[in-house]
């Protein structure tokens, strides 16, 4: 028997988790392109393992039930979905806060940016993946002819008035990170709204090759003495940039609480659905979400999601690393779901730890 949304949230709250403010879901595992980087060994499948529209509108609808406020919808490429346009349309029909459609940018044509700019709906994000500033950098990544053709889509939808919606998403790499000041350019000249950058996390397609590693913390120290050198870097990075290095040195906000899973719960297009974007870890998922109701999803998930808000308060206070580390209390061991991906260990630290402390020690001098 399914649950209902108010039965859902007491489970929650009882459970001490937060309810869920933003759904990602994957509305296809298919994509275009076979980046080295990700996540889910998304490929080109065709129309397999499209998730159905009638589905996907069933648990929109069931999200703002329980409250919900954002959307993301991501794949695969979710592009490829036939649908996807139309779940846009819905999206914006529902009084969704937000709704962000995460793309690699190489299929849109002008007869779907026409389309997008013809919704007129303020709250929409156009996240769009860009590893670099050229063609070099960035095919590494995607392969050949990757970056012209999303570079051609971010422009049809610049030309359309569209490009305060765009967030260029950057993975920082040991060979792309030199590229984030002329990105920050890219994104300025075009008018784009914003630039927002992530470490690359090594799992899915990226533990199986060499040539896409993270950083090294030199690398991080040369673009902080960058940033402080060039003010043209510095100003566009105030108006369009979010670089977690940047941040962390300049933050001095403590952090008050541990991860607060199930407030961004991550849905595939198989019907898993994740505690967090960030933590795929099947130990702690909910299996054949589709042929049942996201508040019976949620309401089955509290238990296991409990033990990890239980785990992430004892990590803050035991995670061996944190124990001399001048930015103990602003990071408190970093990302759970992180550290899964990078060690199989929801305890230990997770993989930015040594570039996180180095910055800090470097701040702090």
């Amino acid at each position: 028997m399914d649950t209902v949304p108010s039965e859902t949230l007491k489970i929650l709250r009882g459970a001490g988790l937060r309810p869920p403010r933003t759904l990602t879901i994957a509305i296809t595992p298919a994509c275009n392109l076979a980046c080295g980087h990700c996540w889910v060994n998304a490929r080109d499948t065709g129309a397999a393992g499209h998730m159905p529209e009638q589905t996907v509108r069933r648990l929109l609808e069931e999200f703002i039930a329980l409250g919900g406020e954002a959307v993301r919808l991501t794949g695969g490429e979710p592009l490829c979905h036939p649908a996807w346009l139309r779940l846009l349309q819905f999206g914006r029909s529902l009084g969704l806060e937000t709704v962000t459609i995460q793309t690699n940018g190489t299929l849109f044509t002008p007869e779907t940016v026409n389309a997008l700019g013809a919704l007129n709906f303020p709250h929409l994000t156009l996240q769009i993946s860009l590893d670099g500033a050229t063609a070099a950098t960035h095919n590494l990544v995607r392969g050949a002819g990757a970056y012209e053709k999303s570079l051609k889509g971010i422009d049809l939808l610049a030309r359309s008035g569209l490009a305060p919606r765009i967030s260029l998403c950057f993975t920082e790499m040991r060979h792309n990170l030199f590229d984030i000041p002329r990105l920050l350019r890219l994104a300025d000249n075009r008018g784009i709204g914003s630039v927002v950058t992530g470490t690359l996390v090594r799992c899915g397609r990226s533990v199986l090759q060499t040539t896409l590693v993270p950083p090294d913390p030199e690398q991080y120290h040369q673009l902080l003495r960058d940033y402080d050198a060039n003010p043209v870097f510095r100003r566009l990075y105030r108006q369009l940039g979010t670089v977690a290095a940047l941040e962390w040195r300049t933050t001095e906000a403590c952090r008050t609480e541990c991860c607060t899973f199930a407030e961004n719960p991550y849905l595939t297009a198989a019907g898993t659905l994740y505690p967090c974007v960030m933590c795929h870890a099947d130990s702690h998922a909910v299996t054949g979400v589709l042929g049942k109701s996201l508040a019976s999803a949620l309401s089955e998930g509290a238990p296991l999601w409990a033990t990890l808000r239980a785990t992430s308060e004892r990590r803050a206070k035991t995670c061996e690393p944190c124990g001399d580390c001048p930015g103990q209390t602003l990071c408190k061991g970093g990302c759970m779901g992180r550290a899964w991906h990078s060690c199989s260990d929801f305890l230990a630290a997770d993989d930015r730890c040594q570039v996180r402390r180095a910055i800090y020690e470097t701040s702090r001098r």
